[in-house]
């Protein structure tokens, strides 16, 4: 079965991520393609470095190609904002990027982006799913590589010096070159190793790099830059002096933040310092956008600058739309992805590396110490989080609980409102929150909580943790 979720379509190999399925979601898209693009516009394909990902991204260009649409198709693995940073330089039609991002090692996937290089909205997926329910699999058509490209269908491109360049052109590279950084990355077995490397490189930063070997079962661990899974980073940070660790998970799209006394920076503070960065030292304005388990020091810090803070369904098609819609300066997610106005639509971990940079460089300070700055000014916030891996069955019943019967737990908070935009979101009157939602691309359950301290966020976690039996 091939379901779009937040992320694009994920499933383990060999179940539901099979040659067949990818062939079934390419006739599909080339038949759409055909309906609305007389042009023939190209598609363009890239690949992580996940089992299969390569032969993946081979099997959909030779199904595009046996039904005429052109491919262009990047030859060797690419971080997923370069492939659309591509699609929007080209105007091209759709770019795929054949990649499950921080899922577990037995998951791959497909992630779609349309024209200007977005994510896929949810009409384009929805439809595009109708379109795979209509195909006949032994209708379905494809050819040799070797023939599509004699024949000009596919074209092998490289574009990362031209994305490369386009984020030098908008850093300040002089500023980083004056203070003459040493950095540890952590690509996580991932593709971000050269890209960001190299433009930290040409700003003269020294740049050692960890767990940058090709392995598809990313050392055993989750490709996903979080407290549990930089612990060797933030080692090897205070053991060799480093200002600054920065690991991205693995299709380069989500950024993890070690600062040089070896502390975690939460993804929520990254999107605040960048915010707080852009707005107070680079002058540029504009509103916020985050999703619905993101930060709410963002409507704080929003408000003091005159601007709005808008709340969207988790998927980052939705942060970007609100953007464009809004001509928003920065848009969001407490899971480490976010974007600023001028680059591509979509969630970048190079460029927010590259932008964090850039920002200890012109502040002269350390990430801990402009965190506190930022908290003086706009208050404490602390997120509790919690995921819980489930069967089937035990979904449908938590929810029917809450989503049909739509109970909560008894909440010794005054409760503002309750919200079932995305999941299920309590309000609390002290400008506290807690949401219980199902990922959109695993079988989990997750439950974030946001209060002035760790403590508290943790009680109230644990209060709605006890209402569901987890």
């Amino acid at each position: 079965m091939i379901k779009f979720g937040t992320g694009g379509f994920r499933a383990i190999i060999g179940e539901d991520f099979t040659r067949g399925n990818l062939e079934l979601l390419s006739a599909a898209l080339a038949k759409m393609i055909k309906k609305d693009h007389a042009e023939n516009l190209p598609v363009v394909i890239g690949y992580d470095r996940r089992f299969l990902s390569d032969f993946g991204a081979k099997w959909i260009a030779c199904t595009l190609a046996a039904e005429g649409v052109r491919v262009h198709l990047i030859n060797h693995d690419a971080p997923t904002p370069l492939i659309m940073f591509q699609v929007l330089k080209e105007a091209a039609a759709y770019g795929m990027a054949v990649t499950a991002s921080h899922n577990p090692a037995e998951y791959n996937g497909v992630k779609l982006f349309t024209s200007g290089g977005r994510d896929a909205a949810e009409e384009v997926t929805d439809r595009l799913e109708k379109e795979i329910a209509l195909m006949n699999p032994a209708e379905i058509r494809t050819m040799e590589y070797e023939e599509a490209a004699a024949g000009g269908l596919i074209l092998e491109i490289d574009p990362q010096n031209h994305y490369i360049d386009s984020i030098l052109n908008v850093i300040d590279t002089e500023a980083i070159k004056r203070k003459n950084l040493k950095i540890l990355l952590d690509p996580m077995f991932g593709v971000s190793k050269t890209t960001l490397q190299t433009i930290l490189l040409t700003c003269r930063c020294s740049v050692e790099v960890i767990h940058d070997r090709h392995d598809t079962l990313f050392g055993g661990r989750l490709p996903a830059p979080n407290s549990s899974t930089l612990s060797h980073l933030a080692q090897m940070v205070v053991q060799n002096g480093y200002d600054l660790g920065i690991a991205t998970d693995g299709d380069a799209d989500r950024i993890g933040l070690i600062d040089s006394s070896g502390s975690f920076i939460h993804p929520n503070d990254i999107l605040v310092l960048l915010y707080y960065y852009l707005h107070e030292y680079k002058g540029w304005k504009g509103a916020a956008v985050r999703n619905i388990a993101t930060t709410h020091c963002l409507d704080r810090m929003a408000e003091s600058f005159g601007e709005a803070c808008y709340e969207v369904p988790v998927g980052f098609k939705y942060i970007s739309a609100k953007m464009e819609e809004t001509d928003a300066l920065i848009g969001g997610e407490s899971s480490g992805g976010l974007t600023v106005r001028g680059h591509i639509h979509g969630k970048d971990g190079v460029y927010a590396g590259s932008l964090l940079v850039e920002m200890i460089s012109v502040i002269g300070k350390s990430l801990r110490d402009i965190l506190d700055e930022i908290h003086r000014k706009f208050g404490n916030f602390v997120m509790d989080e919690f995921d819980c891996r489930m069967t089937g069955e035990r979904k449908e019943e938590l929810q029917h609980l809450l989503f049909e019967e739509k109970k909560t737990p008894r909440f010794d908070l005054k409760i503002e409102k309750i919200s079932y935009m995305d999941g299920c979101k309590v309000y609390f009157k002290n400008g506290g929150w807690i949401i219980c939602r199902f990922s959109g691309t695993e079988p989990v359950l997750r439950i974030f909580s946001e209060m002035e301290n760790a403590a508290e966020a943790a009680r109230i976690s644990r209060v709605f943790r006890d209402f569901l039996g987890l």
